[in-house]
């Protein structure tokens, strides 16, 4: 059995000196109405033969639309409560949340309903000061934003 990994991008900027970062919502009616702890980084699966940050950056084109570039840097990967491993890297750049354009997924809704219907994979993405993030993103996705703001510091 392999573990399961994620590889993802934590796009940040700095505003009046305050570290800001951008989360995005997953789409879908079962994320709907949950918020608190449902955010995330842009991020997504990936294979023993492939390269986690081509990942990572593949991934946050698909989730927002947009290209990210700038300097890398390397976060400690985070186990998720389902065994999952999150690999992550953080990089300062900017973009309009409210212009993402997300890919699509398929799946039967209602449940049991034999209708197929289409939702984005991310239906929104926000700019978060970084203790509003803490609150905002999935608890095993916390460290990324605590190791930032530690990097950051120095």
């Amino acid at each position: 059995m392999t573990t399961r990994q994620s590889a993802g991008i934590l796009l940040y900027r700095l505003r009046n000196n305050q570290l800001e970062v951008l989360l995005v919502h997953p789409g879908g009616p079962l994320w709907a109405k949950k918020d608190e702890g449902a955010w995330s980084i842009p991020k997504g699966e990936f294979g023993v033969d492939e390269d986690a940050l081509t990942v990572a950056k593949r991934e946050f084109l698909e989730e927002t639309g947009a290209h990210v570039e700038g300097k890398f840097i390397s976060l400690t990967p985070q186990k998720l409560k389902g065994g999952k491993t999150v690999c992550a890297w953080a990089v300062e750049g900017d973009l309009d949340a409210d212009a993402i354009q997300s890919n699509s997924f398929e799946m039967e809704w209602p449940p049991r309903s034999g209708k197929v219907q289409q939702f984005p994979e991310v239906d929104k993405a926000q700019w978060f000061p970084a203790e509003v993030a803490l609150q905002k993103i999935n608890p095993g996705q916390a460290g990324f934003i605590r190791e930032l703001a530690e990097k950051l510091r120095h």
